[in-house]
């Protein structure tokens, strides 16, 4: 809190009379991030159909909005456990949300493209390559969001696709 009121410019008092308490306020930036980012990629994802682009658009809008709000992802990495009781119960309703659409298009691409791999592994894989991001990115060295977002998606879509088996149909195809 006292870093937050020197960066804000507001007396440690000040925020606490917005704020009755550190857990609330940070209830309220995770709270805002999830849902924020699950409605943006609802948005994107409205009318696409390819399964390989839906991932594509995940990657893309998981990026642009952590790099956009690198602080707040710092305080979701760090604070992840440091929610109790309903706070705790209503960000990890709005995390699974997100969790089950991305396990939602990976499943969506298994079996579009026929392909044999483990969904949980691989959508924690995505989660990990793409959260980390805010320790190693430096906007005057690397690329924006946007490049990063293709190069990613390249890296982890050909992994998947070419480390799946493709199954089998019934006649051995």
């Amino acid at each position: 809190m006292r870093d937050l009121s020197r960066a804000s410019g507001m007396s440690l008092a000040g925020l606490y009379y917005y704020f009755q308490s550190k857990e609330r306020l940070l209830f309220l930036i995770q709270k805002h991030t999830f849902t924020t980012i699950v409605q943006r990629l609802k948005e994107r994802l409205a009318g696409v159909t390819d399964p390989e682009e839906q991932i594509r658009i995940f990657v893309l809008n998981h990026l642009e909005y952590f790099l956009a709000n690198q602080a707040s992802m710092k305080v979701l990495s760090h604070e992840d456990d440091a929610l109790k009781n309903e706070f705790a119960a209503e960000v990890s309703a709005i995390k699974r949300e997100y969790y089950r659409i991305c396990v939602g298009l990976m499943d969506d691409l298994k079996r579009k493209r026929r392909l044999e791999f483990s969904t949980r592994i691989a959508v924690l894989s995505l989660f990990g390559m793409m959260n980390w991001i805010y320790t190693w990115h430096n906007p005057r060295v690397d690329a924006d969001a946007e490049h990063l977002a293709r190069e990613m998606s390249e890296i982890f879509l050909r992994g998947v696709m070419s480390g799946g088996r493709a199954r089998k149909d019934k006649d051995g195809r």
